[in-house]
C-alpha cells in the first residue's frame, strides 16, 4: 500500500459527547441539528473509537506525549499541569534533540507542518521548527484571544515559523485557511505530507466569529468564571467543523482524500460548557470526563467505513500508529503502541492505561473492564462498562483486586520522573462531587 498523507487534528478541551456522532445535543439541545456535520461524516465513512483516552487531562502534558510517542512523565516540562513557561526559558519545553513524530516522519521523506497550538516552550530554545516541523503557523502558548491573538499575559502570540507577526482574523478560521492552503501546495509537491492541525477551539475565551465587534479585555477573557455560554461554545465547535469540512473538500478536489489518514481527537476532556455525558468530571480530572476523548480515523484506502471500535488507546498510540503508517523507523523505544492493525480491521487487543496528576494527588489505571482511581486520599474501583459514571465503588467489595491494581500502578509510577516541588498546578472543576468512600 502506498504511504498515506497524514493529518492529525487536535481540538482543545472538547467534551467526549460534544460531537453529533458521539451523541451531542447539537444547536437545538435535542441532537437534531448537529454542530459537527463534517466530523460526523468522517466518522460515518471511517472508524469511531468509544474507549479512547488522552495521555493527560490537561493540554501540554498530552502534547509532550503526542510529539514523542512516549509517556509524558519522562520529561520535566510535562510535569507542569499545564506548562507555564515564559519567553526565554531554557529549561521548560520540548528538548530539540529528542526524536519526535514530525522529525521521524520528516526523516522518512515526509513534508511536515504544524498549524495551530504548540504549547511546548518558546523560542529561541524551543519551537516546532526545532522539533521536526518544516513549517509553523500559530500560537506558542496555551490560550490566546481569538481576535487579538494575545496570550494570558497580554502579549501578542501568533508566529510564522519563529517570527512573531500580526494577521487579522478569527483564529479558528485563520488556522483552517492555512491548512487548506498547505494541502493545496503539497498536492503539487509529489511527497507525502504530515500536517498537525491543532485548533485552540473550543478552549476559552468563549468567542465566536460573530464577536469581532466586541472590544476585547484580555484579562477578563482568559481568566474569568462569569463569561461564556453554551450557545457560544457550540458555535465555536461548529466554526472548527466548518474548517475541517473545507480541508476535506480541498483533499477531495486534489485527489488526495482516499490516501490520506485523518485522525481527529481532543487534547483532554471538556471544560464547564462541554457535554461529557454519561461521564463524570472534566479537564484536570482522572475521572472519565477528564480523559475519555473522541477519536475519529478516516482513510478510504485503509479503513472500512462505518466502523466502531472499543479498542483502548492513548494519544501516544496514535503517534506510534502514524509512524508505522508512514514507514518511519523509531529512533528510541516508544511507549505508544501502534493501532494500524485495528484500523485495517484486525482484532482489538489488551492495552493497559496509566495516568498520574499532581493536582489532588490523583492516580488512575485502566485494565480491561476495571479502573483503579485515587483522588486525594480516597481510593475507588470501578467496572467501567457497567458504570461509566463511576458511581458504584467496588473498593471495599473487592479488596484483592484493589490491592493488585494499586500495586500495578505503583510499579509503573516508579519508572517515571518524580514530580518536583516547583511544578505548577492549575485548578480543576469536575470531581468535587466524588464520594469520599
Amino acid at each position: 500500500m502506498q504511504r498515506p498523507n497524514i493529518i492529525f487534528i487536535v481540538a482543545d478541551d472538547l467534551g467526549y459527547a460534544d460531537l453529533g456522532c458521539y451523541g451531542g445535543r447539537g444547536f437545538d439541545g435535542t441532537g437534531k441539528q448537529s454542530i459537527s456535520p463534517n466530523l460526523d461524516a468522517l466518522a460515518a465513512s471511517g472508524l469511531r473509537f468509544t474507549q479512547g483516552y488522552s495521555n493527560s487531562p490537561v493540554c501540554s502534558p498530552t502534547r509532550f506525549a503526542l510529539m514523542t510517542a512516549r509517556w509524558q512523565y519522562r520529561l520535566r516540562g510535562a510535569l507542569d499541569e499545564p506548562l507555564k513557561t515564559v519567553k526565554g526559558s531554557v529549561t521548560l519545553g520540548l528538548p530539540p534533540e529528542l526524536p519526535t513524530l514530525p522529525s521521524m516522519l520528516r526523516d522518512a521523506g515526509y513534508s511536515t507542518a504544524l498549524i495551530g497550538k504548540w504549547h511546548l516552550g518558546y523560542p529561541p530554545h524551543f519551537s516546532p521548527l526545532k522539533s521536526g516541523y518544516e513549517e509553523f503557523f500559530g500560537p506558542m502558548s496555551g490560550g490566546v484571544d481569538y481576535f487579538t491573538h494575545c496570550a494570558t499575559n497580554g502579549s501578542h502570540d501568533l508566529y510564522f515559523g519563529e517570527e512573531e507577526k500580526h494577521e487579522e482574523g478569527y483564529l479558528t478560521d485563520l488556522l483552517s485557511n492555512r491548512a487548506v492552503d498547505y494541502v493545496q501546495r503539497m498536492s503539487k509537491d509529489g511527497k507525502p505530507f504530515f500536517l498537525s492541525l491543532h485548533y485552540t477551539a473550543p478552549h476559552w475565551p468563549w468567542e465566536t466569529r460573530d464577536d469581532a465587534h466586541i472590544a476585547p479585555d484580555i484579562a477578563k477573557n482568559l481568566f474569568h468564571l462569569s463569561g461564556g455560554n453554551i450557545h457560544s461554545y457550540r458555535k465555536m465547535i461548529h466554526h472548527m467543523d466548518e474548517g475541517i469540512g473545507q480541508l476535506v473538500q480541498a483533499l477531495r478536489a486534489n485527489g488526495q482524500l482516499d490516501n490520506t489518514l485523518i485522525v481527529f481527537t481532543s487534547d483532554n476532556g471538556g471544560e464547564r460548557f462541554s457535554d461529557n455525558w454519561p461521564l463524570v468530571g472534566g479537564k484536570m480530572d482522572l475521572t472519565e470526563g477528564g480523559i475519555r476523548v473522541p477519536y475519529i480515523a478516516h482513510w478510504p484506502a485503509g479503513i472500512q467505513p462505518g466502523g466502531v471500535s472499543q479498542q483502548h488507546c492513548l494519544t501516544m498510540d496514535w503517534s506510534a500508529t502514524m509512524l508505522e503508517a508512514g514507514g518511519a523507523q523509531p529512533k528510541q523505544a516508544l511507549d505508544g503502541v501502534s493501532l494500524l492493525t485495528v484500523l485495517h480491521g484486525g482484532p482489538e487487543f489488551e492495552r493497559p492505561l496509566y495516568w498520574r496528576m499532581n493536582h489532588r494527588s490523583q492516580r488512575a489505571y485502566r485494565s480491561g473492564d476495571w479502573k483503579y482511581l485515587k483522588v486525594d486520599e480516597n481510593e475507588y474501583l470501578f467496572n467501567i462498562p457497567a458504570d461509566e459514571r463511576e458511581r458504584a465503588n467496588h473498593a471495599s467489595r473487592e479488596p484483592q483486586r484493589l490491592a493488585q491494581m494499586r500495586a500495578q500502578w505503583e510499579t509503573w509510577a516508579a519508572s517515571m520522573l518524580e514530580i518536583p516541588e516547583d511544578a505548577t498546578v492549575s485548578l480543576g472543576f469536575g470531581i468535587k462531587d466524588m464520594p469520599s468512600r
